[in-house]
């Protein structure tokens, strides 16, 4: 069992109340964690404000050393990083492997991203008005950044916040998710820890809405960078002020299948689209519209593709899918397949429990107006839905208060440009699922999805000011 500690800039501290964090699969205790007040918060807070006094001023050379330095160290404790993300969020280990991975790169990406971020001269003698001056834009450090986790990439979307927002020279008050607090206990650590740290630029505060809501109501912090639900995402907006407020948030991920694509090879992608971290991704893929031509025969597929994920201990190295974070989100997504069932819709695969876990379940006959399709899911469900073609899958696609990322499966061209001109979301992928992301691009949504991007060099931006200098 690992006991995190909360750190108060540098300085490692404890709480005399604590809590548990148990394994959803098997109900042990995995860690545990201090138990935090809004008063811990704003202590955080007013440490990290006296920390960008220093961290401004750190040469660049140093902060990407600092941020090579960690992705060394991660490197070198993979197995112990995976093993914990595993025993706290029930992450199959395969797939807790690949995160670490991930984490890496998207440290190492944010290094070289530092080395790219310029600004640019400006003619300021362009206009009869103005007047010759040495003048140019640059980008400066915001401030303070406030970022709070989710728990179903507890490690590489740590990286997403810390990563750039240190390395562009910000102080960090982190809040992890209280489901994996000792992941980011020990991430952490490795960046107090580097021989090349800012003294206090990164604090870490666990805690429920009393300690968010007093970091980001808090005059203290430039910019709040939150990845999680939209109610979470709504409160935030409202409370934060005149900030620079950075949202990552649902989505209701579809693809349509048009009859001119591989079935196969959709069917396949869409199995693990929809089912990859038991669905619990902000871009799992929940709706597919399939072409009436085509719906029989891909539906068959798609069950048939389901049918071969395997389903168990997360500690397994083949298993594909382990459990749900918790009960509840157990018990709503059996909720949810009832609910469907009893207005038409039928069960082609999954649907059950195999072991006390949910099983990937594929509904068929779905209609635009049952819950399961229209509101987020977060849970290892799938939904098809027939389509006369594109021009009505485009509209049931866009006719949704999401707009995160969207795919098509096609092999004509013609469909593919429609696709990337109508679409309404961040983000398009063609003949894979909406699921895919690599950590270099820009990730965000549109409508209630989301406000700004992460990628290490989009990120960037969001943890930096522009300055405007003139010269005479």
């Amino acid at each position: 069992m690992l006991e995190a500690k909360l750190f108060m800039g540098s300085k490692e501290e404890s709480r005399e109340k604590t809590a548990e964090r148990r394994s959803p699969y098997d109900g042990r205790v995995v860690s545990t964690h201090p138990v935090c007040s809004a008063e811990d918060a704003n202590q955080a807070l007013e440490v990290a404000k006296c920390a960008f006094e220093e961290s401004k001023r750190v040469p660049l050379a140093r902060r990407i050393a600092w941020l090579r330095d960690v992705a060394a160290k991660l490197k070198e404790q993979k197995e112990l990083f995976a093993k914990t993300i595993t025993d706290e969020i029930g992450k199959p280990l395969m797939f807790s492997r690949i995160e670490v991975d991930r984490c890496i790169e998207t440290v190492e990406l944010t290094a070289d991203a530092l080395t790219h971020l310029r600004g640019e001269t400006i003619p300021t003698d362009a206009t009869p008005s103005g007047k010759n001056s040495t003048a140019f834009w640059r980008r400066v450090p915001a401030g303070v950044v406030v970022a709070i986790t989710p728990f179903n990439f507890p490690l590489n979307l740590t990286a997403h916040k810390l990563a750039p927002a240190l390395g562009a020279g910000c102080s960090v008050v982190l809040k992890p998710t209280p489901e994996a607090p000792a992941t980011a206990y020990l991430f952490a650590k490795l960046f107090i820890e580097s021989e090349y740290a800012v003294k206090d630029a990164l604090s870490v505060v666990y805690g429920d809405a009393e300690v968010g809501g007093a970091l980001v109501s808090s005059p203290i912090p430039r910019v709040i960078s939150f990845t999680g639900s939209v109610p979470v995402g709504n409160i935030i907006t409202k409370s934060a002020g005149i900030k620079k407020v950075s949202l990552e948030l649902g989505g209701n991920a579809a693809t349509f299948v048009q009859k001119s694509a591989d079935i196969s090879h959709a069917a396949a992608r869409c199995a693990f689209g929809a089912f990859v971290n038991s669905g619990q991704v902000c871009i799992s893929l929940q709706r597919v519209y399939v072409e009436a031509e085509i719906y029989e025969e891909f539906a068959e597929a798609m069950a048939k593709e389901t049918k071969k994920l395997k389903v168990g201990s997360p500690y397994e190295d083949d298993t594909f899918m382990g459990p749900l974070i918790n009960e509840e989100a157990k018990e709503r997504a059996m909720s949810w397949v009832e609910s469907a069932k009893n207005e038409g819709a039928r069960v082609v695969a999954g649907g059950e429990l195999v072991d006390g876990i949910f099983a990937p379940t594929v509904m068929a006959d779905v209609i635009d107006d049952m819950k399961i399709v229209c509101e987020e899911v977060f849970a290892p469900i799938v939904s098809l839905v027939k389509v006369s073609g594109f021009d009505e899958a485009v509209k049931k696609m866009n006719d949704s208060p999401y707009g995160l990322q969207f795919s098509i499966f096609t092999n004509d061209l013609k469909m593919t440009r429609r696709a990337l001109d109508e679409f309404e979301c961040g983000g398009i992928v063609v003949n894979d699922v909406p699921t895919v992301r690599f950590d270099i691009q820009p990730y965000g949504g549109m409508k209630l999805s989301g406000v700004g991007r992460e990628g290490p060099q989009f990120a960037l931006e969001e943890f930096t000011e522009i300055q405007s200098v003139v010269i005479f």
